[in-house]
């Protein structure tokens, strides 16, 4: 994204969430300006600091992997009223707040199987004994950590069951387990609404049933299907009139699992695999919402 934020002329400052700060009224940033190198293993070399009102950037994108703690809170909080001073945040602080990358599938029943969102560790055991086969997750996880997949006769299920939700004390999501996964967890990417031509394939390595690049995971470019069109036709616009740019939903077979909105990737492999300028597109949809 900043490399091709460059190469169309724009200037590229980044901070991180502790540079972030209210001060006089104004929400600001000790930022850095940096140029970017075509060198993955040294891909940027830092030029001049300064700490600007965020109002003075053209856009602010807001890009931090979970965990969604109260940190993250905050800063959200921060951009919000940056945005209240002029500033152009993508994707939205609200929707930011407003949409669990886990649960926000809770709204788009249709597209998605059966699933519990609880604490309560007799809950998740009576979701268990009645599907079989599920997927345990908490709600603050990224990168496949902390997943679990537990059949019914596992003899490490309650061992299972009180880790994943701290002994009762954590938020856990359950959903009936999706044999299809042994094709991919597919990554559909939507840009302001609209659907990328080709997703990625997030293939689980042998022996593991995590579909995320972080767990060794092989990524294989895909164009996206019938059913991918029909779930983006529904929530692209609605998704898209909240502020959120950029989404990334997680589909595996037919079902929806996640919508991710904090930092969703695959551009580079998809661009590299199948030629499309994903990071381009992007570019596009937020040039538009600048003008």
């Amino acid at each position: 994204m900043m490399r091709a934020a460059q190469k169309r002329g724009h200037a590229v400052w980044v901070c991180e969430q502790e540079d972030l700060h209210w001060r006089s009224h104004l929400v600001q940033a000790h930022a850095m300006r940096i140029s970017l190198t075509d060198n993955d293993e040294d891909w940027h070399r830092p030029h001049e600091t300064a700490t600007e009102p965020l109002k003075a950037f053209a856009a602010v994108l807001m890009r931090k992997d979970p965990p969604f703690d109260m940190e993250y809170v905050s800063s959200t909080w921060l951009l919000s009223e940056a945005e209240r001073q002029g500033a152009k945040v993508f994707n939205s602080p609200r929707a930011l707040r407003d949409h669990n990358e886990k649960y926000s599938i809770a709204e788009f029943p249709r597209f998605t199987v059966p699933s519990l969102v609880a604490r309560r560790m007799e809950d998740i055991q009576a979701f268990i004994d009645e599907h079989k086969h599920t997927v345990l997750k908490r709600l603050d996880g990224m990168g496949g950590m902390g997943i679990f997949v537990v059949r019914h006769d596992d003899p490490n299920r309650n061992s299972i069951v009180e880790t994943v939700s701290a002994m009762g004390t954590g938020s856990v999501m359950a959903q009936r387990y999706i044999p299809e996964i042994r094709d991919g967890d597919k990554r559909v990417l939507l840009i302001d609404g609209k659907i990328v031509s080709h997703c990625l394939a997030r293939i689980p390595k042998a022996g593991e049933s995590r579909g995320n690049l972080a767990a060794g995971a092989r990524g294989v470019a895909q164009p996206v299907t019938a059913r991918h069109r029909e779930i983006a036709a529904e929530l692209g616009p609605l998704l898209s009139g909240r502020g959120l740019l950029l989404v990334g939903l997680d589909v595996i077979g037919d079902w929806l699992t996640e919508v991710n909105v904090t930092s969703p990737t695959c551009f580079r492999e998809i661009h590299d695999q199948a030629g499309v300028d994903v990071a381009g597109l992007f570019l596009d949809a937020l040039e538009k919402r600048l003008a």
